[in-house]
């Protein structure tokens, strides 16, 4: 997208399924750029889950603030109203050090609440109501399970799986196109590779002693709560019950995040203005926008100094 506004620092945004090196990327580009990176991700919210939810490692927060991260403790609720108003004023804060905001992560109601600047309200939107009347049963679980959203009891009627949506979040869609001077991109991963990265990492995971964090967060809080349902810890849960041999729950692990990886990529693959490609394209088309709006500042910077001399 071309920037509309008299304000020159973009926001770049970088989507992705689960494991595609989203986080690697922004990193990158965020260290060379004079960037901050606000994660857009419903299960890094979470305080103390760290391993199980794959956020940011210590050295890459050193390098580079990141934002929305640890922002309530498990069992805490948090919309994507609550995501919103805390990104929109990040994005100034971030503006305001003269930095660019990078927006990362793959919870596609998160990314839109802010590309498309979503409104929240408790009345009920009849539009929306509409679209999730016209959607699968199947569909409306996938929404479900994307948006951390926990499913009603009699789960297998259409109206009380609704009517959990419409009480998680109200959403009214005020733009059709994506706010001024916005950048976005997503990363396409062939299927193999992106296979082999959820491996890797599945196993990461358990050499970073998820089992003993898992331990630890049941000490502590409710593991019923929505924060346990929808990351790797409903897994590991079974694993300490007995029911899961560690090979068996990283298999499951395995095939949860493929599965989740589907669904962001079904969610995202319907927003028009996201520009894919593969990490290096990615990295390439970025470094090419943010290199030429760096060009374009400098000489304003320096018209501006030339017009002062002369004027002097």
């Amino acid at each position: 997208m071309e920037a509309q506004s008299s304000d020159a620092t973009p926001l770049v945004v970088i989507v992705g399924p689960t494991g595609s090196g989203k986080t690697a990327l922004a990193v990158k580009l965020a260290r060379k750029y004079g960037g901050e990176i606000i994660c857009a991700d419903s299960r890094t919210i979470y305080k103390e889950m760290d391993i199980g939810t794959a956020k940011p490692t210590p050295e890459e927060r050193r390098v580079v603030p990141h934002w929305g991260l640890d922002l309530i403790e498990p069992g805490q609720r948090f919309t994507a109203a609550d995501f919103k108003r805390y990104t929109d004023e990040k994005i100034q804060e971030i503006k305001g050090r003269n930095r660019i905001p990078f927006l990362v992560g793959g919870t596609g109601l998160y990314v839109d609440a802010v590309v498309f600047n979503y409104s929240f309200a408790g009345d009920v939107n009849y539009a929306f109501r509409a679209t999730l009347e016209a959607m699968s049963l199947e569909d409306l679980y996938n929404y479900c399970n994307n948006n951390n959203i926990k499913l009603p009891e009699n789960y297998k009627n259409k109206r009380y799986v609704i009517r959990a949506i419409e009480k998680k979040d109200n959403v009214n869609r005020d733009n059709m196109l994506p706010i001024s001077n916005s950048i976005i991109v997503g990363i396409a991963t062939e299927k193999h590779v992106l296979k082999k990265r959820l491996q890797d990492r599945v196993l990461n995971m358990f050499n970073n002693n998820i089992v003993d964090e898992t331990i630890n967060l049941i000490s502590k809080y409710d593991n019923t709560s929505e924060a346990f349902t929808g990351n790797a810890y409903e897994i590991i849960k079974e694993l300490l019950s007995g029911r899961l041999t560690e090979q068996e729950a990283q298999l499951r692990l395995v095939t949860k995040d493929w599965q989740l990886a589907k669904r962001q990529l079904t969610w995202l693959k319907r927003n028009p203005y996201i520009v894919w490609g593969s990490l290096r394209q990615t990295e390439d088309y970025l470094c090419s926008k943010l290199d030429s709006l760096a060009n374009k500042k400098r000489d304003m910077i320096e018209q501006e100094s030339y017009s002062r001399e002369s004027n002097d």
